[in-house]
């Protein structure tokens, strides 16, 4: 069980069930939009080192805004719905083109990470589905998914479903907290001897956040098959060990290599 709870949400099972079954026919478009407020003050008692940190331990502190720690916003929270559009695409994506930027959080409490991401996923059959995403406050606030298909079109988001077309469909059913959901289905697991293994399904879900972020910050188009066969780039630091650890520049397109 890996922790991507919202594929345990009854009324997103249901429709993504629809989707698989045809209620809206081919998929021939789409969007994903995650935008919210920018966690200005999140830990707010960490924003500034203290003498007894190292820059080590102050950027573990300040994980969420390292790169190197939480793969930056994308990766770390859009992760959820990139997922779910993996989901009902039943693949990930073949090719992306992205883009973004630091307009808000340019402060160093905000570490080297991006507030706002943009991207082209391409799917089989040339499929394109838009992401839009950023972490800014007072910026419009919205959550959700849509796809548009021969003979129909969905929305949906982490509270509703809904299907127009020639197969309407509203979900009304039952509803749970999926992230308790989620551990109830993995213990359930265990006793009934099923064992889950949800790990190709999180790794390539992850890879897809992790390519939106290198054509981001590189300003390159790239392939699936050259991340899973030909990149190279690794973010850690040499030495895991409290001391210096110097951030490295701001990504910039076209001047960031692609590694």
């Amino acid at each position: 069980g890996v922790g991507t709870q919202m594929r345990r949400a009854r009324h997103i099972m249901a429709c993504v069930d629809k989707l698989h079954n045809g209620a809206i026919g081919d998929i021939v478009g789409g969007q994903i939009v995650r935008c919210g407020d920018g966690m200005m003050d999140w830990y707010a008692d960490s924003k500034q080192p203290k003498s007894e940190w190292s820059e080590m331990e102050w950027q573990i502190r300040r994980w969420l805004f390292m790169t190197w720690l939480s793969g930056d916003f994308v990766v770390e929270m859009h992760v959820h719905n990139l997922d779910l559009l993996n989901w009902v695409m039943q693949s990930p994506p073949v090719q992306c083109m992205a883009g973004g930027g630091r307009q808000v959080r340019t402060a160093p409490e905000y570490g080297d990470a991006y507030d706002h991401f943009y991207a082209e996923l391409e799917y089989p059959n040339d499929v394109r589905i838009e992401y839009m995403g950023w972490q800014i406050d007072k910026a419009a606030v919205r959550n959700d998914l849509r796809f548009v298909g021969t003979e129909g079109k969905t929305v949906f988001d982490f509270g509703d479903a809904k299907i127009e077309g020639k197969h309407p469909f509203r979900y009304e059913g039952e509803s749970v907290e999926p992230h308790v959901q989620e551990y109830a289905d993995f213990i359930q697991s265990i006793r009934d001897g099923k064992p889950l293994n949800e790990g190709r399904q999180v790794a390539e879900s992850t890879l897809t956040a992790i390519m939106i972020r290198m054509s981001a910050y590189t300003g390159r188009a790239m392939k699936w098959d050259w991340l899973m066969k030909a990149s190279k780039l690794d973010l850690s630091p040499e030495k895991l060990e409290f001391g210096p650890h110097p951030l490295g520049p701001i990504p910039m397109p076209g001047i960031t290599p692609l590694v």
